[in-house]
């Protein structure tokens, strides 16, 4: 074979020159080449005789299928141990990824069916390492042996990342009884490192458009590695979850479905690099502004679709904050003076005698939101000043030498008011049901008091509340919680009120009863007043000001019995006691469960009906001090073990 010329340093060491480059292992994919070389002395000469370059560095087809699994598939006309096999390829073997492992279709046998694969064959399916003499060989994404160059997020070798970004969510199901199915999230084309997964009882599916605007659909049934559209698939599925993986690029615009299948809420996250398809494109210099005399020219930049190939609209270069557009260029032309008969122009420096083309705004308008974050706009235009001072418009091109000002900007970002509940106060009773309240305040961003809130979404300032210790009860028919010292305490707490930022009315504290016993009266003043937020003071205000109903100014009163005999309550006082405790009455009262036992086991004796107080709703045993506005029923008595007992 023809061999090249040596250099000084083969002759020094003793090789003969390098031969010729082998033919490469591949014809596409990345295969591998070799030149070998001699010793010329009759002693070890250093170094290697052989030595190995990439080659074929191009994409194979899809139908191609994988180099690995044609070496297995070759295998599949002879005999093992006396049967014929279908085999396939076992990759990414972290012992010995060079050797060509191979498992029978249907199978769980796996043989060694040669020590090394055929050079080129990659390492691993996920990187450019390839073997290379039954060893393991580095390839950078440069396809050069040793190199440590890699692809970057984008797919871009040696890239820094800018050409695509980072995309990650979450999506939850949201059951309707109208909709079998849901977009979980469209996945562009170009895009790589795709990995969703699903937890919970739905199922994933996909559909596909391609570039041309050809569609497709695939259910993902079951565990699978497929290609849909030239592009990889990994999908597996488990009882609770399922998983989906494309190394990418997309060779399509992919968009991953959710099908319902149970009535449990299911989620999906997911994470994939975009590419960004939209770059700005910097273009020619404009038309001189002048034809003679002087005049200047801009440069400007034009959005451009990579996809498609065409200029597209700015707004698609704006949507990615990782573009950023070229500053144009401005350059002076036409220096040359005008003819005669146009008159003589003479060159002044720009920014003295002839000012250069500048941006001009309009105000900014009212905030769209007065809080929780709002946009405002302005108009931009172009305008030219002549000599004489005097403005006018001109096209915009002429001042892209700078950026364009914004046309809108986000304002009142800060959060709106919100309501701030705080801790309850001690039940109003010690025994028994009553009543607890809180202080609910507005408050805004700094955390101050103030208004803006909505009424509607005010939470409350009071509710019921049950202390479990039980209520004992004197020798009245009444219960102890519902005299007067019990209601009046609950009375004044329920009726109270707190000055607000909203005009309410507010009752001072009631007079004391106009008798030291039985029924009286009281009288209490009611104002209208308002809180005034900047100066915090209260601030009185006319009735009519006021809206809702006004509470009572007057209202009877008990100071207890007049008699320290008497035991019972007149219908008056009952009445008065048990006016504002109507709303117990409807959810319990007492009811009859069966009898006592006998007095006697025989003679004759007597039992007693059993009175319990009950829950209306929920048919529950409750605590007999929430049945006080119940009367309670008459005790009823029977006979019973009548038959006549033995002799002594």
């Amino acid at each position: 074979s023809s061999r090249t010329a040596r250099s000084e340093e083969d002759r020094d060491s003793l090789w003969d020159a390098w031969g010729s480059w082998s033919e490469c292992s591949r014809t596409c994919g990345g295969g591998a080449s070799y030149s070998l070389r001699r010793c010329l002395s009759s002693k070890t000469c250093e170094g290697r005789n052989i030595r190995y370059r990439t080659c074929s560095n191009v994409d194979c087809p899809p139908e191609a299928g994988d180099f690995r699994a044609q070496q297995c598939s070759a295998h599949n006309d002879v005999k093992y141990q006396g049967q014929f096999y279908e085999w396939l390829p076992v990759s990414n073997d972290p012992d010995n990824p060079c050797s060509l492992k191979c498992q029978a279709r249907g199978a769980a046998l796996v043989v060694e069916l040669a020590p090394k694969v055929l050079d080129g064959t990659r390492c691993y399916t996920e990187s450019l390492d390839m073997c290379i003499s039954g060893l393991c060989q580095i390839v950078g994404c440069d396809h050069q042996l040793g190199s440590a160059v890699k692809e970057d997020n984008c797919g871009v070798c040696n890239g820094d990342g800018s050409t695509c970004r980072l995309v990650r969510g979450q999506y939850k199901s949201q059951l309707s009884a109208n909709k079998l199915d849901d977009t979980v999230v469209a996945i562009p084309y170009g895009s790589r490192q795709v990995r969703l997964v699903l937890k919970g009882p739905d199922h994933l599916y996909l559909e596909t458009k391609t570039l041309q605007g050809v569609k497709s659909e695939n259910s993902l049934s079951s565990t699978d590695s497929f290609l849909m559209d030239n592009s990889s698939i990994d999908f597996q599925k488990f009882p609770d979850k399922e998983i989906l993986r494309i190394s990418g690029p997309l060779t399509a615009d992919f968009t991953v479905k959710i099908r319902y299948a149970g009535a449990a809420d299911s989620s999906v996250q997911f994470i994939f690099y975009q590419p960004i398809i939209h770059r700005w494109r910097e273009t020619d210099f404009f038309p001189c502004s002048a034809s003679c005399g002087g005049g200047y020219q801009l440069t400007s930049a034009e959005c451009f679709d990579l996809r498609s190939n065409r200029v597209v609209a700015d707004q698609y270069c704006h949507y990615y904050p990782e573009n950023i557009k070229p500053k144009p260029k401005l350059q002076e032309c036409n220096l040359d003076p005008c003819p005669a008969s146009d008159g003589y122009k003479q060159i002044m420096p720009y920014d003295l005698y002839h000012p250069l083309p500048r941006w001009e705004s309009t105000p900014w308008t009212a905030c769209s939101s007065s809080c929780g974050g709002g946009i405002q706009s302005r108009s931009i235009s172009c305008v030219e000043e002549d000599i004489q001072g005097h403005i006018s418009p001109v096209e915009e091109w002429k001042c892209m030498y700078t950026p364009k000002m914004p046309v809108v900007q986000p304002c009142n970002v800060f959060d709106c008011p919100k309501w701030l509940a705080q801790e309850w106060s001690p039940c109003t009773v010690t025994c028994g049901q009553g009543l607890r309240y809180r202080v609910v305040l507005c408050i805004d961003h700094r955390g101050m008091h103030t208004g803006g809130c909505s009424p509607k979404t005010k939470p409350h300032i009071k509710e019921e509340c049950i202390v479990p210790t039980p209520c004992y009860k004197p020798k009245e028919k009444l219960p102890v919680e519902a005299k007067l010292p019990w209601y009046k305490q609950a009375q004044e707490l329920e009726e109270g009120a707190v000055v607000s930022e909203e005009p309410s009315f507010i009752p001072e504290s009631w007079s004391t009863c106009s008798v030291t016993c039985g029924v009286g009266s009281q009288v209490r003043l009611v104002k209208c007043q308002v809180l005034l937020s900047f100066s915090q003071s209260v601030a009185d205000l006319p009735i009519d000001e006021c809206e809702g109903p006004k509470p009572v100014s007057q209202r009877t009163c008990y100071s207890g019995p007049c008699s320290e005999e008497a035991t019972e309550y007149t219908r008056e006082e009952t009445e008065l006691l048990y006016s504002s405790l109507q709303e117990f009455d409807e959810l319990y009262d007492w009811e009859y469960e069966g009898f006592t036992e006998c007095s006697e086991s025989c003679g004759g004796g007597v039992q007693e009906a059993v009175v319990t107080c009950l829950n209306k709703q929920t048919r529950e045993t409750a605590d007999e001090t929430l049945c006080v506005t119940s009367r309670r029923p008459p005790q009823l008595l029977k006979t019973c073990s009548l038959d006549p007992c033995p002799p002594r």
